[in-house]
């Protein structure tokens, strides 16, 4: 059976909105498994993912608070269909980036990653899958703000799509 995922990152509540918007929302409470690659911001947020979220995999990020650094990880990292997941909020700068987190995450098949506000979708040399779904409040240099959609089925990642924030 198909797993709907949700990535997103960076969402930075109550400095960079008030709240997400509908769209993300629904988007979490439809989704089998959100992925969230950190900047929170205050720990109330991560409570409502917690309780709208079917299944919640969550790290930290450097704009976090203390509770949201106690509660979770700086990197996390889970199994679905066979298929190896990683997660961090930062990967540094661009130039380099798939070669190093091959040597990071020697065991992960996909590395979900944030901290840019910049969508990234590319694939390393050895077939590692970094993926950065952008910001959904704060679009920083980009058209739109955005999140990502994924299918896992069969054991394998389909249907990644970036999702522009609708507001």
């Amino acid at each position: 059976m198909p797993l709907n995922l949700l990535l997103l990152a960076d969402t930075h509540v109550p400095k960079r909105a008030r709240d997400l918007p509908q769209q993300v929302w629904s988007a979490v409470e439809n989704a089998d498994v959100v992925f969230h690659a950190g900047d929170w911001v205050e720990s109330a947020l991560l409570d409502e993912f917690e309780r709208r979220s079917k299944q919640l995999l969550a790290v930290h990020g450097n704009n976090d608070d203390p509770d949201i650094r106690r509660r979770l990880p700086e990197t996390a990292a889970t199994t679905l269909d066979g298929v190896r997941f990683t997660m961090v909020h930062e990967t540094g700068q661009a130039k380099g980036r798939e070669l190093r987190c091959e040597a990071l995450y020697p065991d992960a098949d996909v590395l979900v990653f944030g901290h840019s506000h910049i969508p990234w979708d590319t694939v390393s040399p050895r077939g590692l899958r970094l993926l950065n779904p952008g910001s959904p409040t704060d679009r920083r240099r980009q058209p739109a703000c955005t999140y990502m959609e994924a299918v896992l089925d069969a054991g394998s990642l389909a249907e990644v799509r970036l999702v522009d924030v609708v507001r």
